[in-house]
């Protein structure tokens, strides 16, 4: 009898052990593992014209400052190019000038044909005046009178068009013959700029600081415009991007601080949250019923680290127990 109490009280001993077990896994919160990767603003430096790399300075790992020259490409046919255009920009401004200047040989012709004119018509009008009083009296004809009056008036004339050749000497060309002088230079001009532009980029330059994780260039290979030759990446700003379901984003928030393990580094760290971004409506939707009540969005989660981390690289996998984790 006292053996089947004691066998009783064990199985029912045993009995409640179980139900607090199933009790403690029942309201248990299912932990959810989030996994992110590390991401960084990469810069590709792609080549602009068409060149044969002549030296390149840098390699993979190499740390570049804004405005540093990565590689040198020559181009032959773009230097003759560049010749030509200085030559066509001065033979316009040469012609430009010729418009806009006179001879002053030409000048001092036209200046002593008025003078000639001028002396004609005070002949003209001393030889009219003398007709014109000898005619009151009778003592010349019609006639004489005329040719007198005819001579003045071709005087007059003669020294209105000498004093227009000697304007039209000393002004140069016509209005409409500058002004297409003038568009000549600027089209010359625009021709010379646009190929020094080119030339310029021969010279390849990082167009920001960060760290060389790609290259392409090669010393002797010919490159078309748009290949890239180098990538790089800003060590200094870097983040973890998580892509979570929305329901899973309670009680998160822009500003959050809570832990995340990098497992190739074997530490785990502080980062904060800041960003929350719907992604594109493609791939991204899930109905939470069969029927389709209604849908569910994936989020962007970005964090950034709260402190420097020195060996921490682009691609490098996060792992997150979200459900779990402690806002800070």
């Amino acid at each position: 009898m006292q053996k089947m109490t004691r066998t009783l009280l064990g199985l029912g001993a045993l009995f409640i052990a179980l139900i607090v077990v199933l009790y403690l896994v029942a309201t248990q919160q299912k932990e959810f593992v989030l996994q992110g990767e590390v991401e960084a603003n990469r810069v590709d430096i792609s080549v602009r014209v068409q060149g044969r790399a002549k030296e390149v300075f840098y390699d993979l790992g190499d740390n570049v400052k804004e405005g540093d020259t990565l590689v040198i490409l020559e181009n032959p046919a773009m230097i003759a190019q560049q010749i030509t255009a200085e030559a066509q920009y001065n033979v316009a401004k040469a012609n430009r000038d010729v418009a806009y200047s006179t001879r002053p040989e030409q000048i001092e012709i036209q200046k002593a044909l008025l003078a000639s004119a001028e002396d004609g018509v005070t002949l003209a009008k001393q030889s009219f005046d003398r007709v014109q009083k000898a005619i009151q009296k009778g003592g010349v004809s019609q006639q004489v009178f005329d040719e007198a009056k005819t001579s003045y008036e071709v005087a007059l004339k003669d020294k209105l068009a000498a004093e227009a050749s000697l304007q039209l000497a000393e002004n140069g060309a016509s209005i409409e013959t500058k002004h297409l002088a003038d568009a000549q230079v600027a089209q010359a001009k625009a021709a010379l700029n646009q190929v020094n532009t080119d030339v310029d980029t021969l010279i390849v330059k990082a167009t920001a600081n960060g760290q060389v994780t790609a290259k392409v260039a090669e010393v002797g290979q010919l490159y078309n415009p748009g290949t890239p030759l180098y990538s790089l990446i800003d060590l200094t700003d870097m983040w973890v991007t998580f892509n979570i379901r929305e329901d899973f984003l309670r009680a998160a928030k822009i500003g959050d601080v809570f832990e995340v393990e990098i497992p190739a580094l074997k530490e785990t760290v502080e980062v904060k949250i800041t960003a929350l971004n719907a992604l594109g409506q493609y791939a991204n939707w899930r109905a939470t019923k069969a029927t389709g009540e209604f849908d569910l969005r994936t989020f962007e989660v970005r964090a950034k680290p709260i402190k420097n981390i020195e060996a921490l690289r682009p691609g490098m996998s996060v792992i997150a127990k979200w459900n779990t984790r402690k806002a800070q």
